[in-house]
């Protein structure tokens, strides 16, 4: 029993002893308001209001951060993309899922996929989308949208019926807007798959990993 015991004692120790030296290798980790410079604080006070109400110690801002002259470009650019474009948030947000499958972005996923369901996008669609295949029953904007970024990323050619699908559905204004959408969460992506970013949502099923 005692050495039951003694060897329960030192797995957890062992354990802690893991725990903590991971807590210290990660990336980007999270700086103490104290130690941030009067660039970074300005920033950071500017992503804490509405209505981003964002922490600046949280992906992807705890790297953002580090840069202080590039993160108001980034969050500029951010407020636009998710909150004043063309599009509606059932759109907009189906174009960062896609976006973060391309990337298999498990933490872009999990943050936006409850932002597509509140912006009306059907479930169905986003596991769709989830599993790497076409989704059934899109409506026609969906379905340009969804041909517009499968384009862009799988065949890297957009080819004229694709195109004129989505000027018909969005104009030239709106391409832009989804290109723009697109584009800026590829930087997300890649920022967060540099930090090692889990999930930020335990509720949300991660995106399966798929064949190459």
């Amino acid at each position: 029993m005692r050495k039951l015991l003694g060897a329960t004692i030192l797995a957890a120790l062992a354990f802690s002893v893991q725990a903590a030296r991971s807590e210290d290798a990660v990336r980007f980790a999270p700086l103490k308001a104290e130690e941030l410079s009067p660039p970074q604080k300005a920033w950071a006070d500017l992503i804490s209001a509405p209505p981003r109400n964002a922490k600046f110690t949280v992906p992807p801002y705890r790297a953002y951060i580090r840069n202080p002259d590039l993160a108001p470009k980034l969050s500029n650019l951010s407020d636009y993309l998710r909150w004043n474009t063309s599009l509606p948030p059932r759109l907009s947000e189906m174009a960062i899922l896609i976006t973060a499958r391309h990337w298999t972005a498990q933490y872009e996923w999990s943050a936006h996929y409850p932002l597509a369901m509140k912006g009306g996008l059907d479930p169905k669609i986003a596991d769709a989308i989830a599993k790497g295949t076409r989704p059934d029953g899109m409506k026609d904007d969906e379905a340009a949208l969804y041909d517009l970024g499968i384009a862009l990323y799988r065949d890297r050619n957009v080819s004229d019926a694709v195109y004129k699908a989505a000027q018909e559905k969005f104009g030239e204004r709106g391409i832009m807007d989804i290109i723009g959408i697109m584009g800026y969460y590829d930087l997300v992506s890649m920022t967060l798959i540099t930090m090692q970013a889990g999930s930020a949502n335990d509720s949300v099923p991660p995106l399966p990993v798929l064949e190459k």
